[in-house]
């Protein structure tokens, strides 16, 4: 445990960081999970639906920088690939 004011303050700040960049990487895990599992079923719609909700929150974490902006663009590409091989 550090002596330092700042650093006190500093290990508080991290913690609650750490936190909410747990909930959102926890958040956009089932988001794509459920694009998945849509995606299984073969339902276009459904999985259409549901690439829109985890396409927002991958952009979302990437602006909030939970993740890369690049992983988010390459998450993006793949799902979208699928859906639109899936509606051919």
């Amino acid at each position: 445990m550090p002596n330092i004011k700042s650093q006190i303050k500093r290990m508080r700040k991290s913690e609650d960081q750490r936190q909410r960049n747990r909930s959102v990487k926890s958040a956009l895990k089932t988001k794509i999970k459920k694009f998945e599992t849509a995606l299984q079923s073969g339902d276009a719609d459904e999985a259409r639906e549901k690439f829109d909700d985890a396409s927002r929150e991958l952009d979302k974490a990437a602006t909030k920088g939970v993740i890369h902006k690049n992983k988010a663009a390459n998450k993006k590409s793949r799902m979208a690939r699928d859906v639109n091989s899936m509606g051919s």
